[in-house]
């Protein structure tokens, strides 16, 4: 088996701290939406699920089911809030946004 030719290139990305700092910053942002899509998605799910299920086992299994992937979010939740700090610990470290507020 032969390896493929990876062709040689050189890509020259460009940008400065306060760039990368509002990168991290707009993938937390990202991260929230896609989390927002979900809780909202679960909440659906369980409305439907009132609506059509007679069983209490089904209903405890519905529960059970959104109550791990609500663990999940909150678990995400946390590595996201751990990102902020760092982040924000960037942001003073280096003097950057002075003047400014933020969160």
């Amino acid at each position: 088996m032969s390896l493929s030719d990876i062709p040689d290139f050189d890509p020259k990305i460009s940008i400065d701290r306060e760039d990368a700092v509002n990168l991290l910053l707009a993938s937390i942002a990202q991260e929230e939406l896609g989390l927002a899509h979900i809780i909202s998605a679960e909440g659906e799910k369980i409305k439907v699920g009132l609506e059509k299920m007679d069983c209490i086992d089904e209903l405890l299994a519905l529960n059970r089911s959104v109550e791990q992937i609500l663990r999940n979010i909150i678990k995400k939740e946390m590595l996201l809030l751990f990102k902020l700090s760092d982040v924000l610990e960037l942001i003073e470290l280096n003097g950057e946004y002075k003047g400014k507020e933020h969160y």
